[in-house]
Formats: structure tokens, C-alpha cells, sequence
């Protein structure tokens, strides 16, 4: 696997889509430089954001004087000070460098077409306010100046905040909060779990492995304790099962017996009912969680279904309704966005940093990037191990050199990315059989691995 060092111009922007180091302009040989700030832009903005007011240090490019402001952090304030600043500059460009690239601030000033955004990572102006001040004295009004300052000294190491379309993002967002959902769902089944070992074990048996089911749920919320599902009449029980769509009559029977069998943990009044209320409680949180998922389960669906680049994900071995969606929005929309799979490759955190000092020399993951992004490659890699056969048999290759488990997945996913990325930019479906042949044609070892004979192996 190919790897490059460290550098902050790889450091991740979460959420902006936009790798650090990808845009550039062309001269006319075909070279890719930096645009110079002082022909462009009447003003260099650098903001302090915070919850209720934000520092801003304005450095005007024509006169080079600078001046401080604060601005209240509310719709009105921000459209006035807006205003006065399309008045100062009519008709002209101004660039606004902050600490963020998602959040209400940033969706505010994207709305104005006079404003060109450069997000920055908080971790750059930490390292260069320490570069000046290594007693680390911070104050909001020096780091709204420090941040002009780097944009005024280092733009061409910054990247414009270029947001990809309304559909693009919106199906991001959709993947991002449903993610968040069952990651939440998750924490509550743990929490429900451990609550019902404490008196009532026996209804994780009698409800399925799953505690975040409707029958599970249903189960909890009607008979939240021993006693009261030992009150129920046998019939009662068979219904439920039924009702729940759990009819094999062997599975039924053995539950039905069981309750009537089984003796209490414990008597003590006292943790029986409030785990019954906590459990009662986390069974309702879980059956919301479950209508929200679904919801944003058919959302997804529907954006992704008429999203022009869905056929080229949706081919993919493995990705299946809830990764293609995601394929789609972390390559989105513009394909100038991203000229070479290693663009991709770093901004995601796949592919990995090696450093060197002296003659020591360790290689590592990248530490700044967008965790959601690189969890999507790295899912999506692990799933396409049971459908695809090369993807299988390089994962094996992986292990069998002693990697763990899932250093190997990164290391297809890496690989992964290459092929997304080469269909992604020319508009193509993802095609096995095409892939097979481009690896027997270039005599690859991993050709060679899959169709070694048993022996051979």
C-alpha cells in the first residue's frame, strides 16, 4: 500500500467534503497553482466563532489596515453586519477563514454569494498560536487575528468551502443522523440489557437475542417484571407471540413452560420496581429510536433512488440500501472535486502516514480526518469480503502476512477506493468480470492467488 507523509495540508475538514489539499487553479501549461489572494478579495476575515457572539478581525487589502468587531450570534446581527460589509465592498469578493466547516454559523454565511469560505481545522491554529506563544495565553480577539493571518499568509495551503448539491447533502446528513440513531439504539439495548440482568434475566430468552425488536419492547412495556408475566394466562403468552409475527410452536411452548418454571432473581421491592420503571422506560426510548431509523431508512431510499450517480454505488458487490447511499455522498456530485483516487484515499483517513526521524521510522493511521467518511470505507471494504471473490481472497492474502483483522480492511479498502473512484469519474458501473480480466492481463499476484490449486496453497 502506498503511503506519503504526514503533512497539515492533509489534516481533515469534518463535514466539508472537501479534502484540504484539492483545490487549485491551472496556468496556462497545465500546472496546478495557488490563486493569489490581494487580486481577488477586498477583505481577509478571520472568525472566532462561539455560541453567542463571534470575534471577527477584518484586514481590508486595499488600505492593509485592520479592525476588530464582535458580532452577536443571531439571525439579526449577523444580517446586519453582513449588510454593512456588501456595502463597504459592492461588488466585490471577501474571503471568511473559520474554525469550522458544519454548524449554524457556517450554514448562515454560505447563503451570500460575496463570501468565499475557507474552513480551517482547529488543530492548525493551535499549533501556530503556540508556534508565537508557547506560554499557550489564548484570547478570543488574538485568534480572530491569527486566523486572517493565516489566511492572509498561507491561503494556498487552505481549501474553499465548496458544498456539493442540496440532494448530495441532504442524503449525507440523512446517512450521518441515521448512523447516530442506531448508534444511540445501541447504547439504550446495553443500558436495557445490563438493567434487566439485575432482576429479570429470563425475559432476554423469552423475547429473542435482540432487545431492540418490537416483540422485545411490547414484551417489556406489558409485562416489565417476573410476577407480572406469570400472571398472564397461557393463552395470553401464545397470542403475543403470534400477534409479533413468532409462530414456530416448539419455540412457544418452551416459553410458555419456562415462564410458569422460572423463580425470581431477587425479592427486594425496592430494585424490582425501579428497574421496572427504567426498564419501561428504555423500551419506549428504543421503539421511538425504531420509527426515527425507519423513517430515515425510506428517506434515503427514496433520495437515493433518483440520485444521478446511484447506478455507479449501486453496482458495487456488497453495498446493498444502507452503504450505497453513503458511497454516493462522500464522492457526491462534482468530479473536479477529486482528480486522483489519492485524493480520496487521504482526506478519508484510509490510507496511512508514515513518519521518520532520524533512522526510526513507524507508520500509523491519519489521526484528522472525518471519522463518519472513514468508517463508511472501511464498513463498506468488510462488507463486500462475502460477495466478492477477489475482494475475499485479498483480505486472506492480507492475514496470512500478519495483519489483524482490521488492518487488512483498510488495506481493501484502500484498494477499494482506486476501483469507486475510477467508476465514480467516468460515469461507469463497477463490471467484476472486466476487473477479473484486468488482473489476469497484468499478471497480478492476486490472480495468482485465487486460482492456485490446493495444493499450491
Amino acid at each position: 500500500m502506498a503511503a506519503d507523509r504526514p503533512h497539515y495540508k492533509d489534516f481533515a475538514i469534518p463535514g466539508s467534503r472537501v479534502p484540504v489539499n484539492t483545490i487549485r487553479k491551472e496556468d496556462g501549461m497545465g500546472n496546478t497553482q495557488a490563486p493569489t489572494e490581494k487580486e481577488e478579495y477586498a477583505a481577509l476575515i478571520g472568525m472566532d466563532w462561539a455560541s453567542e457572539k463571534h470575534d471577527v478581525w477584518i484586514h481590508d487589502t486595499d488600505t492593509g489596515k485592520d479592525r476588530h468587531q464582535v458580532v452577536a450570534h443571531t439571525p439579526e446581527a449577523l444580517a446586519e453586519w453582513l449588510g454593512d460589509l456588501q456595502a463597504r465592498y459592492p461588488g466585490r469578493q471577501i474571503a471568511v477563514c473559520l474554525e469550522q466547516s458544519r454548524g449554524s454559523l457556517i450554514y448562515a454565511l454560505m447563503g451570500y454569494d460575496f463570501l468565499t469560505l475557507y474552513p480551517m481545522n482547529p488543530v492548525t491554529l493551535a499549533r501556530y498560536r503556540e508556534a508565537f506563544s508557547p506560554s499557550r495565553a489564548k484570547d478570543d480577539p488574538s485568534d480572530a487575528k491569527l486566523i486572517a493571518e493565516i489566511l492572509e499568509l498561507h491561503r494556498d495551503k487552505l481549501a474553499v468551502w465548496k458544498p456539493d448539491d442540496e440532494q448530495t447533502r441532504s442524503l449525507g446528513f440523512l446517512n450521518e443522523s441515521r448512523r447516530k440513531a442506531v448508534d444511540l439504539r445501541s447504547k439504550l439495548e446495553l443500558r436495557l440489557r445490563a438493567t434487566l440482568k439485575l432482576y429479570y434475566p429470563q425475559a432476554i430468552e423469552w423475547v429473542g437475542v435482540s432487545l431492540h425488536t418490537e416483540l422485545a419492547s411490547a414484551w417489556l412495556l406489558k409485562w416489565p417484571t417476573l410476577e407480572a408475566v406469570q400472571k398472564a394466562k397461557p393463552e395470553q403468552i401464545r397470542s403475543f407471540y403470534y400477534k409479533h409475527n413468532c409462530r414456530r410452536p416448539d419455540y412457544v411452548q418452551g416459553c410458555i413452560a419456562a415462564v410458569a418454571a422460572a423463580k425470581p432473581l431477587t425479592r427486594d421491592a425496592a430494585v424490582i420496581t425501579v428497574s421496572s420503571l427504567n426498564v419501561q422506560m428504555l423500551s419506549q426510548q428504543i421503539r421511538l429510536l425504531n420509527r426515527s431509523i425507519k423513517e430515515y431508512d425510506q428517506r434515503i431510499a427514496r433520495l437515493f433512488k433518483n440520485h444521478p450517480n446511484a447506478f455507479i454505488f449501486d453496482s458495487f458487490p456488497g453495498a446493498g440500501p444502507a452503504l450505497a447511499p453513503r458511497l454516493v455522498s462522500a464522492f457526491g456530485t462534482d468530479r473536479d472535486r477529486l482528480p486522483s483516487p489519492k485524493d480520496m484515499q487521504t482526506y478519508s483517513g484510509i490510507a496511512p502516514v508514515i513518519e521518520r526521524s532520524g533512522k526510526r521510522t513507524w507508520t500509523h493511521w491519519r489521526w484528522n480526518s472525518p471519522k463518519f467518511l472513514r468508517q463508511t470505507f472501511h464498513e463498506y471494504a468488510g462488507n463486500s469480503i462475502p460477495f466478492c471473490p477477489w475482494a475475499k481472497a485479498y483480505y486472506e492474502r492480507q492475514k496470512e502476512r500478519g495483519k489483524g483483522h482490521h488492518a487488512a480492511v483498510r488495506a481493501l479498502a484502500f484498494k477499494w477506493i482506486r476501483i469507486l473512484h475510477r467508476c465514480w469519474r467516468e460515469g461507469v458501473p463497477y463490471d467484476e468480470e472486466r476487473y477479473m480480466r484486468t488482473l489476469q492481463q497484468r499478471g497480478s499476484e492476486l490472480w495468482t492467488v485465487m486460482n492456485r490449486t490446493p495444493k499450491e496453497a
